[in-house]
């Protein structure tokens, strides 16, 4: 009997957990859409042919630094040869101006994990 519902246990946490992986991160995703609002939207576009004052960050994730076409980079963001990892999206998001000195953009200083990690989730899910 303890072994039937054991294996029974099993299957079901192996059959339940994508989905619940899925949820979770779907949920990160929307927390991180409502971050990027309040905080990002009024210089970042999320149409991928559009840049504003700020560059498109349409797959941002992984993007070399200062390679969107058609956007004036400061001289400060051409020269940090940053790539746009998780590490350094939350230096970024933390103290941008700490992590590229001579950064025209303006500081906005998000420090709390897990709000960094629904907005990276979110600029993941921009593709």
């Amino acid at each position: 009997m303890k072994a039937t519902l054991l294996s029974s246990l099993i299957l079901y946490s192996a059959l339940a957990t994508p989905s619940l992986v899925q949820a979770e991160e779907g949920g990160m995703t929307e927390a991180g859409r409502k971050i990027f609002n309040h905080h990002c939207t009024a210089c970042h576009s999320l149409e991928p042919s559009k840049n504003s004052f700020g560059p498109n960050l349409i797959g941002v994730v992984n993007r070399k630094a200062a390679s969107m076409p058609r956007f004036s980079y400061s001289k400060a963001m051409q020269k940090s040869g940053i790539t746009w990892d998780e590490d350094n999206l939350r230096k970024w998001i933390a103290d941008n101006e700490a992590l590229v000195p001579g950064t025209r953009m303006r500081h906005v200083s998000i420090t709390d994990g897990a709000e960094q990690d629904y907005l990276i989730s979110f600029l993941r899910s921009l593709k």
